[in-house]
């Protein structure tokens, strides 16, 4: 069935409220029967029958189906909801709480994330000592902002304000980094024009370098979640002048920051993104969003936690001879690592077999041990590797 929500409005009646609530019970219904693994349908159908889910007024009705809005109209995702301000994993908490859990693989039921970046106690993890020459290395985190909506729920004017909101904290950043502003957004309405403006085709170049992301508004998970709407306002990154620190602004969350270099020891570039991140916190103005139990709010639940994802490039020509990462992610999912093509999600790997890997914790894992076990997964890759 197709949800009718040409009703679903802040003052709707009791009546129409309730029977929309019924409606999506059984659209959640009917997505379980074709894909079981759909977390956002199974817990939302828990929820909606809950004394939580039932007392829901309109108003906060209209943003839970904001929330889960993805997960029914895209059956086949896994996880399929996304918040739409920092205060729904709360708000929303017997809904958000048993997805969480369940994707995080938390059985206790009660784990708190303990943020923790410290490594001065940290083994050398130089991947020279695995037999590995000089890696492709990086690490970002996503970061949102208080003060401001998520972007699924945010509109152009937001978007823009969020844009001029960083200006001067990427002026900050400049003096200490260099580098430059590339932003997409057409202009800034009243205010005027948008000094940072860059032509499409200087957009495609930084795409094609893997500086910039791809346009949002072609992926139906995050347009479901009105994560890609107003494209391209509000979007857009700073790099520095070496090349080495990037932050994207307007992506899934409001700030991607991440930190590259081509190296052997691992614990550099987390250093690296560690100094640029006090950076960024020290800017007036600029506070990160925090929820108690789940550490640094982002729009998926995915990446709540740390917000972070550690890869680097490997070689693994027999794992993947067949052309595919097919063999090796099945070796890797048990050493818990995810393994993508060296653009990113859902690109090729390498000609010469290589692949990014990263391990796939996020939620209660410190960020040391992330990089501790980014370490270990390589050693454990190349023994089998090499077996």
């Amino acid at each position: 069935m197709v949800l009718s929500t040409a009703n679903l409005t802040v003052d709707m009646d009791i009546d129409t409220k309730h029977q929309f609530i019924n409606d999506v019970i059984a659209e959640c219904k009917s997505v379980l029967e074709e894909n079981p693994g759909n977390r956002c349908a199974k817990y939302c159908l828990e929820y909606l029958n809950s004394e939580e889910g039932k007392n829901l007024d309109s108003k906060d009705v209209v943003t839970f189906y904001k929330c889960i809005k993805t997960g029914l109209e895209n059956p086949d995702s896994s996880l399929g909801c996304y918040a739409m301000t920092p205060l729904d994993y709360s708000k929303f908490g017997g809904f958000f709480d048993k997805v969480i859990r369940d994707y995080h693989g938390d059985e206790s039921g009660d784990k708190k994330h303990i943020t923790d970046w410290n490594v001065d106690d940290a083994e050398d993890y130089d991947v020279k000592k695995l037999g590995q020459d000089e890696l492709s290395m990086r690490v970002r985190v996503g970061r949102n902002l208080i003060g401001f909506n998520l972007p699924g729920e945010m509109d152009k004017d937001e978007r823009i304000k969020f844009e001029q909101k960083m200006l001067p904290a990427f002026d900050q950043l400049m003096e200490k980094y260099g580098g430059k502003i590339h932003s997409l957004t057409p202009d800034f309405g009243d205010i005027g024009a948008n000094p940072n403006l860059i032509s499409k085709e200087e957009y495609q170049k930084l795409v094609d370098a893997h500086v910039m992301f791809k346009d949002m508004d072609a992926d139906p998970y995050l347009k479901s979640a009105g994560i890609s709407s107003d494209w391209p306002y509000g979007r857009g990154c700073w790099q520095s002048q070496d090349k080495m620190r990037i932050i994207w602004f307007g992506e899934e969350d409001q700030l991607r920051i991440m930190c590259m270099k081509k190296g052997s020891n691992l614990l550099e570039v987390f250093a690296n993104l560690n100094e640029m991140l006090s950076t960024v916190e020290s800017i007036d103005g600029i506070e990160f969003a925090r929820d108690d139990n789940y550490g640094y709010v982002t729009s998926c639940p995915s990446n709540l936690g740390t917000g972070m994802r550690a890869s680097v490039h490997v070689k693994i020509p027999n794992l993947t001879a067949d052309g595919t990462d097919k063999k090796a992610k099945e070796v890797c999912k048990p050493l818990g690592l995810s393994v993508r093509g060296t653009g990113g999600e859902h690109t090729p790997i390498g000609a010469d077999g290589t692949v990014d890997i990263s391990p796939s914790a996020r939620l209660f894992i410190k960020e040391k041990e992330i990089i501790g076990k980014l370490y270990e997964g390589i050693e454990k890759l190349m023994a089998i590797e090499n077996a």
